[in-house]
Formats: C-alpha cells, sequence, structure tokens
C-alpha cells in the first residue's frame, strides 16, 4: 500500500465506505495523510477505521438515496475540516436478472440510489465547490456503461445516466475550477456480487440462456475478481493527484480490453453504415 505523503492537503468526502471500492479509497487517502470524511448507511462498520486515523477521519451517517441526509451530512461534512476538495460517489449497488423479471420497486429503488443518489451528493456539494473555486468530483460507474451485458439492463443503465450526467458538469465546471472523473472499473474483489448484488424478483424461464447465465457465472466469480480494490484506490488517487485528471479512468484490465473492444466495434459499424446515415442533413 502506498502511504507516501500526498502533495496537497486535501479533504475527501466519500460515500459507501463500509466495505468494497469505498473502504479501500477511504483507507489509501488516509495513509497518505489526507483527511476523509468517510460515510456509510450505517457508521459503526466504519470505528476501526476512525480509530486508526483520530485526528483525520471523520465518520457520518448517510443514506445517499434520502435528499434531506445528503443535505445535512454534506453541512457537516464541510463544518468538520472547513471545506471539501474531492467528493466521491462510490454509494450503490447492483441488480441482475432479466429486464423483465424487475420489479418496478426494484428500478425505481436503485435508480435512487445510483443515479438520483449520486445527484443529490452533488447538487448538494456544488455550492461549496464553486464558492471554494476548486474541487473535484469523482464518480464511480462500471464497465457495464461501456457496453452493458444481458442481466444487468437496469444497473447499466444507472451507471449510463450517472455518466451522461458526468458528462454535462464537466464541460460546465471546467471554468470554474472544478474537475470531474468518471471511473470504469472492471471486476474487482469488492464483496459486489457477495453483498451488493440484488436478484430480480421473480423468474422467467425464457431467459435462463440469456441473463440467467450471466447472473450464474458473475455468481461463479465472487471471491475470484482479478481486480485489487486497493490497487484502484492508488489509481483513483493519482489521477486526483495528477493536475491533469481524464474524463474516464478506466481500471484493470478487463475493462480496458472492453474499452478497446468497444471502440473497434464501434468504428466498424460507423464506417459500414456511413453511406447511410451522412446524407439525412438538408441539401446545401
Amino acid at each position: 500500500m502506498n502511504s507516501k505523503p500526498l502533495s496537497t492537503p486535501r479533504v475527501w468526502l466519500i460515500t459507501g465506505c463500509s466495505r468494497g471500492m469505498g473502504l479501500a479509497l477511504a483507507s489509501q487517502v488516509l495513509a497518505c495523510g489526507q483527511k476523509v470524511i468517510a460515510t456509510a448507511r450505517d457508521p459503526s462498520t466504519l470505528r476501526k477505521l476512525a480509530s486508526l486515523y483520530p485526528d483525520t477521519c471523520r465518520v457520518l451517517a448517510l443514506d445517499v438515496s434520502n435528499p434531506a441526509q445528503v443535505k445535512s451530512a454534506v453541512v457537516e461534512a464541510t463544518a468538520e475540516f472547513g471545506r471539501l476538495d474531492v467528493v466521491v460517489n462510490n454509494a450503490g449497488y447492483g441488480l441482475v436478472g432479466a429486464f423483465e423479471e424487475f420489479s418496478e420497486e426494484q428500478i425505481h429503488r436503485i435508480f435512487a440510489v445510483n443515479f438520483f443518489g449520486a445527484l443529490e451528493v452533488m447538487r448538494a456539494v456544488l455550492p461549496v465547490l464553486r464558492e471554494q473555486k476548486s474541487g473535484h468530483i469523482v464518480n464511480i460507474s462500471a464497465a457495464a456503461a461501456i457496453s452493458n451485458y444481458a442481466g444487468l439492463s437496469i444497473y447499466g443503465a444507472t451507471k449510463c445516466a450517472l455518466e451522461g450526467v458526468s458528462e454535462s458538469l464537466a464541460a460546465e465546471l471546467k471554468p470554474l475550477g472544478i474537475e470531474v472523473t468518471i471511473v470504469q472499473p472492471g471486476p474487482f474483489r469488492t464483496g459486489f456480487i457477495g453483498h451488493s448484488l440484488e436478484r430480480a424478483g421473480y423468474h422467467l424461464g425464457d431467459y435462463d440462456s440469456s441473463s440467467g447465465r450471466f447472473r450464474h457465472f458473475l455468481e461463479s466469480m465472487e471471491g475470484k475478481q482479478p481486480g485489487d480494490p486497493m490497487k484502484a484506490a492508488t489509481a483513483i488517487i493519482a489521477a486526483v493527484e495528477s493536475g491533469k485528471p481524464p474524463m474516464r479512468l478506466i481500471l484493470g484490465k478487463y475493462a480496458t480490453e472492453k474499452a478497446h473492444k468497444k471502440i473497434t466495434v464501434s468504428e466498424s459499424e460507423l464506417a459500414a453504415w456511413r453511406s447511410i446515415g451522412m446524407p439525412t442533413d438538408f441539401n446545401p
């Protein structure tokens, strides 16, 4: 683990720190001598982390699907250290199954956390960052937003929506000195499949060979994912520290190869259909 002090003292607000990527990132940032507001729906899960860094770590209860709690948590977080420099939207969970198998409640609830929860956090922190004329928003996306899978239709949709907002925000905030980075991790050993993956409410056998097959594949990967969360945390910190952070930070060999494949397929399809798509403008 890299515990070298970073060049610029920063205050990080990180959501979803109870386990996985959020906990790894909070731990790494603290080990580098930075200050962290670590949040979780159950703050008791972060007692050990807070005890290791009593001067630089503060723990707050935060359910990002509760807008009132988001607002109050950001006010409290800002008051703790007097500013916010890096805001990481990491809180979220997965949902696997065929599109037809999901209940309306499941669809609305995952959007409330993965998409609208992140939006509420950004809406709450932006006045602070604008006043400072500095800051960095880091939104954790997924390889499903590079190209989606049978079985992850709604989960992938939440991440694609978050990426669309992030791209627009980056253009709006750049003149104000505020950066935005989307992180696209591949499969990391975070407990996502075991603890944070919800299954569809009922089963339709017609989808066993598509979404059903993918669900079984996911479940077989638990504990065998190639990605190291601590190395992912180091990469995120490096991007924030770089001075010229990327719009997208792709993490791991799997996601990198997936992105290359997506670009190749997109370029091929664009070329194949260019003669049909291009002439659809009005004639000059």
